[in-house]
């Protein structure tokens, strides 16, 4: 792997740290009825946003390992994780999570193609 490749890699990460939440944010407002703040607490949604960051890290660390059934383990430990949460409000948890997951997958993939291991 030359300096290039590690470059890109390093870029992915920064990349979907920074604007993952964004897309998140954008999508859920799109389709909750009322802003994301009068539905969910301000605590739920720090809880999330650290939660998120650390899915998007381990998400785009396997897809780089190539190690694809180690996604599901993060989504089943998410699930069990916040099991309380997504009982008060589903569409915030499961939606969330199927967004963030699959922009992860995405900018993943989108990197893994820059650097030709796909």
């Amino acid at each position: 792997m030359n300096l290039l490749h590690i470059t890109i890699l390093i870029l992915g990460y920064i990349f979907l740290l920074g604007t993952s939440g964004k897309v998140l944010n954008f999508i859920l407002s799109r389709i909750s009825s009322k802003p994301l703040n009068q539905t969910i607490s301000k605590e739920v949604l720090d809880t999330g946003f650290v939660i998120g960051k650390c899915e998007n890290f381990l998400i785009l660390t396997f897809m780089f390992l190539q190690q694809y059934t180690a996604l599901a383990l993060v989504f089943a430990s998410k699930t069990i994780a916040r099991r309380e949460d997504m009982s008060k409000n589903s569409l915030f948890f499961l939606a969330g999570t199927m967004i963030n997951v699959t922009y992860s997958i995405m900018i993943g993939l989108v990197v893994m193609l820059l650097i030709g291991i796909i």
